[in-house]
């Protein structure tokens, strides 16, 4: 993990040599060097500690969403909560000219009011499979609207649109890490705390009831918990697939089921995964910058496609 800070750091359009580091962060640079200090304290750094923050919220909610489903192909967005917070920014972007500070708020509520759709929605149906269908018809609404939206933008819009829903880390700032940093530090905390509820889900319903927790409410929590992690970052970073499906799955594969060790693990595997990635999308067209999203779903799609290949076989 360490290893991978520092490349990100020292790595971008303005290349930081690793030996000048230390100096730039604590010593008493030369004033030729005040352009690497300024680049490496006030965008790379918080910029890496923003991805490993983004990285470690997707990766234990994803966890949390495959326990509830129990469904290893399960992820945050299979309930709506990445595609309301699309929908928000979106029309955010569309109707207003606020900038982040309309943008950001706009997707946090969409994340949430798509999340209690599906939910309210889902509960008339007994067990998951309504919670699922819920979660599907809201995606496909969202998606809808987000093509509607698309169509009428003009130009400039247009190209926000396209950058912001296939996710980026651009706007990390000290300001904006102080807030999210210590909001996904505690809900991955609450949710660390849930690993006995996500074990007995993986033995059934039927079973977990028997071991005398309340499922109603179990679903309610950890719904309501994935979106007040994963809102927050979706109208912070837009849309970054895949890390909350594969992270979990890599683990999974290496450390097994119980959630005790998973979670901890996705936590720490989702924060070496997005920095990873955003380092890639950094260094692979310098001077441009690639979407985060775009890298994610490159090295994320393959993979998904192994996994159905391998359970076939295995099946």
């Amino acid at each position: 993990m360490v290893l991978v800070a520092l490349a990100a750091s020292s790595s971008g359009a303005v290349q930081i040599p690793l030996r000048d580091m230390p100096t730039l962060l604590f010593g008493d640079p030369a004033p030729a060097d005040a352009l690497w200090r300024n680049v490496l304290i006030d965008i790379r750094l918080p910029r890496v500690l923003f991805a490993m923050v983004a990285g470690a919220a997707l990766a234990i909610s994803g966890a949390a969403m495959q326990a509830l489903f129990r469904n290893p192909l399960a992820e945050p967005g299979l309930i709506g909560i990445s595609a309301g917070g699309s929908l928000g920014a979106v029309a955010a972007i569309v109707l207003t000219s606020g900038g982040f500070w309309v943008l950001a708020p706009a997707a946090f509520a969409g994340s949430l009011l798509a999340t209690f759709c599906a939910y309210a929605l889902g509960r008339r149906v007994p067990g998951m499979a309504g919670l699922l269908l819920a979660g599907i018809a809201i995606n496909a609404v969202a998606g809808a609207m987000i093509g509607l939206f698309t169509f009428v933008a003009n130009d400039a819009q247009l190209r926000d649109l396209t950058f912001w829903t296939m996710g980026s880390l651009a706007g990390a700032k000290w300001s904006l890490l102080a807030f999210l940093g210590p909001w996904v530090l505690l809900m991955s905390w609450w949710l660390m705390r849930q690993w006995r509820v996500m074990n007995a889900l993986l033995l059934g319903e039927r079973e977990a009831q028997h071991l005398g927790y309340a499922l109603k409410r179990v679903r309610a929590q950890l719904v309501l918990a994935c979106a007040l992690i994963v809102g927050p970052l979706v109208a912070a970073t837009g849309g970054i697939g895949f890390v909350g499906l594969v992270v979990p799955h890599l683990v999974r594969m290496t450390l097994g089921a119980n959630h005790r060790w998973l979670l901890p693990a996705c936590v720490l595997g989702g924060a070496l995964a997005l920095t990873l990635a955003d380092w890639l999308s950094r260094v692979a067209v310098v001077p441009a910058e690639l979407p985060i999203g775009l890298v994610t779903s490159l090295v994320g799609g393959p993979f998904f496609l192994w996994l159905l290949a391998r359970g076939r076989r295995h099946g």
